[in-house]
């Protein structure tokens, strides 16, 4: 059957899965799906069948927005699924027909609407949205989050971003389905009364500096890698970009290196935030203090982190690593994690949020981010920061990007080594990388091998998948 209703199944408490590209549509259903007391779950349209089919069933949806294409590759699958009753379809073509779901035309159904039905009466605690990470288990995790969210956001808006008055408009490079744009690409800039931008399409380098003099975009948001290749691939430079004063970068570190060209080409500083699915971005580098690259920057005002010994949850002196902890009462913080009370559990404990996240605190106040104790590599009795190695190899000239892991040689025996993807234009070899890292490390912390790699496994949202990566994937290694 074919019905009319757009709001159909979108009921309180309704998790309702979307599954679509960046595109008006996404907005729409999303915040009208919170507006009504539902509860959207984004997913990415990278998915398999199966991971879609996972999260739809994990997620308990009643409801699933998608395009035609999608509808018509995985009715079958969707009709199986008990909890699914409506599906909603954008996009043009033909639509397979349904058996048993009700299916809606999102477009006329939109142009039918005559009036606007006034928002459901939501409290501060009731869930808002869910999203999903990876989990522990090899499975992904439903995050559930609150409507007071928003307001747990205020602090990334006021410090992180560089909002005027008015008529700022904010450039996001990634995807709707990813917390980091969710939030700083829509619901930070929407909620200040500002514009929203993001791109669907062709994402090469070149199509940024035009996308931003095209829309008179005031801020930039992008990935490291993303900056990287805006400097190597392109000529643009500050006269093409003349309304842009703002740059943000998350998802990985952005190297002194890549700090250093953006400035001298754009004249623009680019501001790095630290998050994580559970509670968004809560530190930041900020225009009120002096940027200092390497640094995580600031706990934003208004978010109590502290850095806390992980066992007796007391604070760590200063250049000491601690667990980054939140309080609990922290408005920006997860309700829990969907249908896994034990994990919730696991992560609350006497009024504090651990997030697993380590960091030190340098005498002037700046945080410096060491990741997580699994991501610490334990080479010869000394523990090392994959993230510092980085930091320094991407320095080197002829680098384009890192990333640093373990290497077991044998029962605890541990190797600091590097994946280095050499940028085009140089003939930089392993052994010049591995020379500059011991030129600039302490002798602990120096890469024992670098390894040469076309390019690096990665998540859907663009991180580097440290796990994945082998001796096997290098085209060539160092000698040294």
């Amino acid at each position: 059957p074919t019905i009319t209703d757009v709001s159909a199944g979108i009921t309180p408490g309704a998790r309702v899965l979307i599954r679509l590209p960046n595109c008006l549509e996404y907005p729409i259903v999303l915040l009208g799906a919170m507006k009504a007391g539902a509860v959207p779950v984004p997913t990415s349209t990278l998915l398999t069948a199966e991971e879609l089919l996972f999260l739809a069933t994990d997620s308990g949806a009643r409801v699933v927005v998608t395009d035609r294409g999608t509808w018509n590759a995985m009715h079958v699958a969707l009709e199986g699924l008990p909890h699914v009753a409506h599906v909603i379809l954008t996009g043009e073509g033909e639509v397979a027909p349904a058996r048993r779901l009700a299916v809606v035309d999102l477009a006329p159904a939109l142009a039918a609407i005559t009036r606007c039905a006034p928002p459901h009466p939501t409290r501060a605690e009731d869930p808002a949205y869910l999203v999903y990470t990876s989990g522990t288990t090899g499975y992904p995790k439903g995050v559930l989050h609150a409507h007071r969210a928003l307001l747990g956001r205020q602090p990334s808006s006021t410090y992180w971003f560089d909002f005027q008055a008015a008529g700022e408009r904010v450039l996001h490079s990634g995807k709707y389905n990813w917390t980091y744009v969710l939030g700083t690409g829509l619901m930070d800039p929407l909620y200040r009364g500002h514009t929203a931008i993001v791109h669907e399409g062709a994402s090469d380098a070149a199509v940024w500096p035009r996308l931003i003099a095209k829309h008179a975009a005031t801020t930039f948001i992008g990935v490291p890698t993303l900056y990287r290749q805006i400097l190597q691939k392109t000529s643009a430079g500050r006269a093409d970009v003349p309304t842009l004063r703002h740059c943000m970068s998350a998802g990985e570190h952005l190297s002194d290196a890549v700090l250093a060209a953006w400035r001298a080409r754009f004249g623009l500083d680019v501001y790095e935030g630290l998050g994580m699915t559970e509670c968004s971005y809560y530190l930041c580098q900020t225009r009120q203090r002096p940027l200092r690259p390497g640094s995580a920057g600031f706990a934003q005002p208004g978010h109590d982190v502290r850095l806390l010994d992980p066992d007796t949850l007391a604070e760590v002196a200063p250049g000491e690593e601690g667990m980054l902890c939140i309080p609990r009462s922290d408005p920006a913080l997860l309700l829990g994690y969907w249908n896994q009370p034990g994990e919730t559990a696991a992560c609350f404990r006497d009024g504090w949020f651990l997030t697993g996240d380590y960091a030190r605190e340098d005498a002037d106040g700046y945080l410096w981010f060491l990741g997580r104790r699994d991501d610490l590599i334990k080479s010869f009795g000394y523990r090392v920061s994959p993230h510092e190695v980085d930091r320094v190899l991407k320095d080197h000239p002829g680098v384009a990007d890192v990333a640093t892991v373990g290497e077991e040689i044998a029962p605890e025996k541990m190797l600091v080594v590097a994946y280095v993807i050499p940028r085009p234009d140089t003939a930089v070899t392993a052994d010049e990388v591995l020379a500059y890292g011991r030129g600039r490390l302490a002798s602990y912390k120096a890469p024992r091998v670098v390894y040469l790699v076309d390019e690096f496994p990665r998540t859907q949202n663009g991180k580097v998948l440290r796990r994945a990566l082998a001796p096997e994937r290098a085209a060539s290694r160092s000698s040294g």
